[in-house]
Protein backbone atom coordinates (compact mmCIF):
# COMPACT_ATOMS: atom_id res chain seq x y z
CA UNK A 1 0.00 0.00 0.00
CA UNK A 2 1.14 3.45 -0.75
CA UNK A 3 0.66 4.99 2.87
CA UNK A 4 2.94 2.27 4.76
CA UNK A 5 5.50 2.05 0.98
CA UNK A 6 6.54 5.79 0.95
CA UNK A 7 4.59 7.76 2.76
CA UNK A 8 6.65 7.78 6.40
CA UNK A 9 8.40 11.18 5.82
CA UNK A 10 8.57 14.24 7.65
CA UNK A 11 5.90 15.52 6.02
CA UNK A 12 3.03 13.11 7.79
CA UNK A 13 0.17 14.93 9.93
CA UNK A 14 1.46 14.02 13.54
CA UNK A 15 -0.85 13.87 16.74
CA UNK A 16 -0.91 16.94 18.65
CA UNK A 17 2.48 16.17 21.05
CA UNK A 18 2.76 19.20 23.25
CA UNK A 19 1.44 21.76 21.06
CA UNK A 20 1.43 24.04 24.18
CA UNK A 21 3.64 24.78 27.39
CA UNK A 22 2.40 23.89 31.29
CA UNK A 23 1.68 27.82 30.83
CA UNK A 24 -0.30 27.63 27.92
CA UNK A 25 1.77 29.43 26.12
CA UNK A 26 3.16 28.52 21.52
CA UNK A 27 7.07 29.74 23.28
CA UNK A 28 9.36 28.23 22.31
CA UNK A 29 10.39 25.11 25.05
CA UNK A 30 14.08 24.13 25.71
CA UNK A 31 15.29 25.47 22.32
CA UNK A 32 19.31 24.77 22.71
CA UNK A 33 18.17 20.68 21.59
CA UNK A 34 17.46 19.65 18.08
CA UNK A 35 15.33 17.33 20.09
CA UNK A 36 13.53 16.94 23.70
CA UNK A 37 11.99 14.44 24.62
CA UNK A 38 10.24 14.99 27.94
CA UNK A 39 8.19 12.52 30.08
CA UNK A 40 7.44 10.69 27.25
CA UNK A 41 5.50 7.40 28.08
CA UNK A 42 4.08 4.60 25.34
CA UNK A 43 2.03 1.74 25.20
CA UNK A 44 1.03 -1.34 23.03
CA UNK A 45 -2.05 -3.31 24.08
CA UNK A 46 -2.27 -1.65 27.62
CA UNK A 47 1.77 -2.70 27.88
CA UNK A 48 4.15 -0.36 28.11
CA UNK A 49 7.19 -0.21 25.56
CA UNK A 50 8.57 3.71 26.79
CA UNK A 51 8.26 4.59 30.39
CA UNK A 52 8.66 8.14 31.18
CA UNK A 53 11.97 8.86 29.08
CA UNK A 54 13.62 11.99 28.65
CA UNK A 55 15.92 12.69 26.14
CA UNK A 56 17.65 15.70 25.16
CA UNK A 57 19.97 15.93 21.89
CA UNK A 58 22.13 18.36 21.04
CA UNK A 59 22.48 20.11 17.49
CA UNK A 60 25.21 19.44 15.63
CA UNK A 61 25.74 15.41 16.49
CA UNK A 62 25.70 11.79 15.01
CA UNK A 63 23.24 10.41 17.99
CA UNK A 64 22.62 6.88 18.23
CA UNK A 65 19.78 5.09 20.23
CA UNK A 66 20.83 1.59 21.29
CA UNK A 67 19.57 -0.97 23.34
CA UNK A 68 17.97 -4.56 23.42
CA UNK A 69 15.30 -5.91 21.01
CA UNK A 70 11.83 -4.81 22.28
CA UNK A 71 13.34 -1.69 23.93
CA UNK A 72 11.13 0.65 22.26
CA UNK A 73 13.93 2.54 20.32
CA UNK A 74 11.72 2.48 16.79
CA UNK A 75 8.48 2.91 18.90
CA UNK A 76 10.74 6.76 20.02
CA UNK A 77 11.02 7.87 16.79
CA UNK A 78 7.43 7.15 15.18
CA UNK A 79 6.64 9.16 18.84
CA UNK A 80 9.01 11.88 17.60
CA UNK A 81 7.01 12.11 14.25
CA UNK A 82 3.32 11.42 15.18
CA UNK A 83 2.91 8.46 13.68
CA UNK A 84 2.24 6.93 16.65
CA UNK A 85 0.18 8.42 19.94
CA UNK A 86 2.13 8.81 23.02
CA UNK A 87 0.20 7.63 26.26
CA UNK A 88 1.67 10.89 28.16
CA UNK A 89 4.69 13.29 27.66
CA UNK A 90 6.00 15.94 24.85
CA UNK A 91 8.40 16.18 22.04
CA UNK A 92 9.92 19.29 21.45
CA UNK A 93 12.06 20.04 17.97
CA UNK A 94 14.59 22.90 18.09
CA UNK A 95 12.50 24.55 20.95
CA UNK A 96 9.02 23.96 18.91
CA UNK A 97 6.03 20.79 18.58
CA UNK A 98 7.13 18.37 15.73
CA UNK A 99 3.66 19.73 13.89
CA UNK A 100 5.58 23.21 13.65
CA UNK A 101 8.72 21.87 12.62
CA UNK A 102 8.36 19.47 10.77
CA UNK A 103 9.60 20.63 7.55
CA UNK A 104 12.88 21.07 9.48
CA UNK A 105 12.74 16.70 10.40
CA UNK A 106 13.14 14.28 7.31
CA UNK A 107 12.82 10.44 8.44
CA UNK A 108 13.94 7.16 6.90
CA UNK A 109 12.06 4.35 8.03
CA UNK A 110 13.28 0.50 8.57
CA UNK A 111 14.00 -1.10 5.47
CA UNK A 112 11.68 -4.29 6.28
CA UNK A 113 8.60 -1.46 7.08
CA UNK A 114 8.49 -0.88 3.55
CA UNK A 115 6.26 -2.33 0.56
CA UNK A 116 8.84 -2.68 -1.82
CA UNK A 117 6.90 -3.81 -4.82
CA UNK A 118 4.93 -0.30 -4.59
CA UNK A 119 5.73 0.41 -8.19
CA UNK A 120 7.86 3.40 -8.43
CA UNK A 121 11.37 4.33 -9.42
CA UNK A 122 14.33 5.56 -7.53
CA UNK A 123 13.98 8.89 -8.84
CA UNK A 124 9.95 9.01 -8.29
CA UNK A 125 10.75 7.91 -4.66
CA UNK A 126 13.58 10.62 -4.18
CA UNK A 127 11.42 12.95 -5.88
CA UNK A 128 8.39 12.58 -3.18
CA UNK A 129 10.44 14.27 -0.46
CA UNK A 130 10.28 17.50 -2.04
CA UNK A 131 6.25 17.07 -1.58
CA UNK A 132 6.59 18.79 1.51
CA UNK A 133 7.73 21.56 -0.41
CA UNK A 134 5.61 21.20 -3.38
CA UNK A 135 2.72 20.37 -2.33
CA UNK A 136 0.74 16.69 -3.52
CA UNK A 137 -0.77 18.01 -6.19
CA UNK A 138 1.57 19.82 -7.63
CA UNK A 139 3.86 18.28 -11.34
CA UNK A 140 7.53 18.30 -10.40
CA UNK A 141 9.28 20.40 -12.62
CA UNK A 142 12.88 20.19 -14.18
CA UNK A 143 14.41 21.94 -10.50
CA UNK A 144 12.89 19.36 -8.76
CA UNK A 145 13.75 16.36 -10.60
CA UNK A 146 17.70 18.03 -10.86
CA UNK A 147 17.62 18.12 -7.07
CA UNK A 148 16.74 14.61 -6.83
CA UNK A 149 18.91 13.17 -9.19
CA UNK A 150 21.43 15.27 -7.29
CA UNK A 151 20.64 13.36 -3.98
CA UNK A 152 20.80 10.00 -5.98
CA UNK A 153 24.54 11.40 -7.12
CA UNK A 154 25.53 11.94 -3.58
CA UNK A 155 24.54 8.22 -2.72
CA UNK A 156 25.94 6.63 -5.77
CA UNK A 157 22.68 5.80 -7.26
CA UNK A 158 22.08 8.49 -9.90
CA UNK A 159 23.01 5.58 -12.77
CA UNK A 160 19.78 3.55 -10.88
CA UNK A 161 17.38 6.31 -11.62
CA UNK A 162 14.56 4.62 -13.97
CA UNK A 163 15.58 1.59 -11.97
CA UNK A 164 12.05 -0.10 -9.96
CA UNK A 165 12.75 0.11 -6.51
CA UNK A 166 11.76 -4.12 -6.51
CA UNK A 167 14.88 -4.80 -9.06
CA UNK A 168 17.01 -2.96 -6.73
CA UNK A 169 19.06 -4.73 -4.06
CA UNK A 170 18.67 -3.92 0.18
CA UNK A 171 21.61 -1.75 0.24
CA UNK A 172 20.57 0.13 -3.52
CA UNK A 173 16.91 0.80 -1.28
CA UNK A 174 18.67 1.85 1.39
CA UNK A 175 20.34 4.43 -0.58
CA UNK A 176 17.52 5.16 -2.16
CA UNK A 177 15.24 5.89 0.84
CA UNK A 178 18.56 8.00 2.20
CA UNK A 179 18.61 10.30 -0.74
CA UNK A 180 15.10 10.92 -0.24
CA UNK A 181 15.90 12.13 3.23
CA UNK A 182 19.11 14.35 1.98
CA UNK A 183 17.02 16.14 -0.93
CA UNK A 184 14.64 17.22 2.36
CA UNK A 185 17.87 19.86 3.19
CA UNK A 186 16.73 19.21 6.48
CA UNK A 187 18.07 20.07 10.00
CA UNK A 188 17.15 16.99 11.74
CA UNK A 189 17.53 13.56 10.40
CA UNK A 190 15.65 10.44 12.01
CA UNK A 191 17.01 7.14 10.43
CA UNK A 192 15.44 3.82 11.60
CA UNK A 193 18.27 1.65 11.47
CA UNK A 194 20.57 2.92 8.08
CA UNK A 195 22.65 0.00 8.70
CA UNK A 196 20.29 -3.19 8.40
CA UNK A 197 20.65 -5.57 5.75
CA UNK A 198 23.07 -3.71 3.89
CA UNK A 199 26.72 -4.61 2.56
CA UNK A 200 29.96 -3.06 4.05
CA UNK A 201 30.47 -1.27 0.97
CA UNK A 202 27.10 0.66 1.32
CA UNK A 203 27.81 0.96 4.92
CA UNK A 204 31.20 2.78 4.79
CA UNK A 205 29.26 4.88 2.05
CA UNK A 206 26.49 5.86 4.86
CA UNK A 207 28.46 6.63 7.33
CA UNK A 208 30.64 8.69 5.17
CA UNK A 209 26.79 10.48 4.18
CA UNK A 210 26.80 10.91 8.15
CA UNK A 211 29.71 12.53 9.08
CA UNK A 212 29.04 14.97 5.94
CA UNK A 213 25.80 15.81 8.03
CA UNK A 214 27.64 16.54 10.92
CA UNK A 215 29.99 18.85 9.16
CA UNK A 216 27.17 20.84 7.82
CA UNK A 217 26.03 21.49 10.97
CA UNK A 218 22.95 18.91 10.69
CA UNK A 219 21.48 16.68 13.55
CA UNK A 220 21.32 13.05 13.10
CA UNK A 221 19.30 10.96 15.32
CA UNK A 222 19.42 7.12 14.61
CA UNK A 223 18.39 3.56 15.50
CA UNK A 224 21.35 1.24 15.83
CA UNK A 225 21.86 -2.16 17.01
CA UNK A 226 25.41 -3.10 16.43
CA UNK A 227 27.63 -2.25 19.52
CA UNK A 228 31.11 -2.79 18.04
CA UNK A 229 30.79 0.10 15.58
CA UNK A 230 29.03 2.74 18.21
CA UNK A 231 31.96 4.23 19.48
CA UNK A 232 33.31 5.02 16.07
CA UNK A 233 29.90 5.85 14.24
CA UNK A 234 28.79 8.55 16.76
CA UNK A 235 29.48 10.94 19.26
CA UNK A 236 26.45 11.19 21.05
CA UNK A 237 24.85 7.77 22.83
CA UNK A 238 21.16 7.35 24.02
CA UNK A 239 21.22 3.94 25.84
CA UNK A 240 17.32 2.58 26.22
CA UNK A 241 15.58 -0.32 27.74
CA UNK A 242 11.94 0.76 27.48
CA UNK A 243 13.42 3.77 29.82
CA UNK A 244 16.21 5.99 29.30
CA UNK A 245 19.25 4.68 30.96
CA UNK A 246 21.91 7.25 30.45
CA UNK A 247 22.56 9.59 27.82
CA UNK A 248 25.67 11.91 26.58
CA UNK A 249 28.68 11.82 24.77
CA UNK A 250 30.02 8.53 23.65
CA UNK A 251 32.87 8.36 25.73
CA UNK A 252 30.87 8.65 28.75
CA UNK A 253 27.89 6.53 28.26
CA UNK A 254 29.71 3.73 26.61
CA UNK A 255 30.57 2.41 29.70
CA UNK A 256 30.25 -1.50 31.27
CA UNK A 257 28.13 -0.10 33.71
CA UNK A 258 25.55 1.52 31.69
CA UNK A 259 25.46 -1.42 28.99
CA UNK A 260 24.66 -3.68 30.97
CA UNK A 261 22.21 -2.15 32.94
CA UNK A 262 20.99 -1.77 29.48
CA UNK A 263 21.66 -5.47 28.12
CA UNK A 264 22.33 -7.40 31.55
CA UNK A 265 24.79 -8.92 32.98
CA UNK A 266 26.75 -11.32 30.05
CA UNK A 267 27.11 -8.36 27.45
CA UNK A 268 30.12 -8.15 25.08
CA UNK A 269 31.50 -4.60 24.73
CA UNK A 270 33.80 -2.79 22.78
CA UNK A 271 35.44 0.52 24.15
CA UNK A 272 36.42 3.51 21.81
CA UNK A 273 38.89 2.49 19.08
CA UNK A 274 37.91 -1.03 19.46
CA UNK A 275 39.38 -1.77 22.90
CA UNK A 276 37.52 -3.31 26.24
CA UNK A 277 36.57 -0.47 28.58
CA UNK A 278 37.61 -1.33 31.77
CA UNK A 279 35.39 -2.74 34.22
Amino acid sequence: MAGRALGMGGGMEPAVIGARQADGSNGSHEPAFALHVEDLTATYSGDAVLWDVDLNVPPGVLAAIVGPNGAGKSTLLKCVIGAMRPAAGHVYVFGHPYRRQRHRVAYVPQRTSVDWDFPTTALDVVTMGLYGRLGWFRVPRRRETDEALQALALVGMDAYAERQISQLSGGQQQRVFLARALVQDADLYLMDEPFAGVDATTERAIVDLLKDLRARGKTVVAVHHDLQTVATYFDWLALLNVRLIAQGPVTEVYTPEHLRAAYGPRVVLLGVGGHAPQP
